[in-house]
């Protein structure tokens, strides 16, 4: 008898799995809330979850910053990419300086943002539990994941109106294809085409 070729199965795209990957503003705003009273650390599961929607970051990037890419005085954190992304300056609001702030104070000694228990960076699974915990007691009718929190930040700026040139650069996308995602999604778009 000759050998069986076995072929793994191929992986199901996310949109054939979800029916969206993003969430509104205001879904995040749940996740944050619920993600504050949920547990000892709910100010810093919070923070996690706002700094990562506002800035794009992705899971990793977001445990892996550190305290001295935060120039609280000065209202800006530098971003650090991966994946081949181009890394940038991005300005903090007051909101944002302040709760990082707090975090900040409750692990003084640690050269990373968000900690574990031991002072080193959280581990990317547990973040990827704190999100979708906060998503389940925010009552959301969605799976969700980190990652749905860079679809977010995209889908908000381009329904901002912001250029796709601006929202490549903020989200340090080298290649635009992947940016143009957002403003097809962005329903703001086909506003003015039609008046009654």
């Amino acid at each position: 008898m000759g050998k069986v070729s076995r072929v793994p199965p191929t992986r199901k795209k996310n949109e054939d799995c979800r029916g969206r990957e993003h969430l509104t503003t205001e879904e995040v705003e749940k996740l944050i809330k619920a993600a504050a009273k949920a547990g000892r650390h709910g100010h810093r599961d919070a923070t996690m979850i706002f700094i990562a929607f506002r800035h794009g970051l992705r899971a990793t990037e977001l445990i892996h910053m550190r305290r001295d890419q935060l120039m609280l005085d000065k209202s800006s954190v530098h971003v650090k990419r991966l994946k081949g992304s181009d890394s940038g300056t991005h300005p903090l609001t007051g909101r944002e300086v302040r709760d990082l702030r707090r975090v900040l104070r409750e692990t003084p000694d640690s050269e990373y943002v968000f900690t574990s228990e031991r002072g080193g960076p959280l581990d990317r699974r547990v973040f990827g539990l704190i999100v979708q915990r906060a998503g389940q007691l925010a009552g959301l009718n969605l799976s969700v994941h980190p990652h749905m929190l860079r679809h977010s930040c995209g889908y908000y700026l381009a329904n901002q109106g912001v250029d796709t040139r601006t929202i490549q650069a903020y989200l340090g996308h080298s290649n635009i294809q992947n940016t143009v995602r957002y403003t097809a999604l962005a329903p703001g778009r086909f506003n003015k085409l039609w008046k009654d």
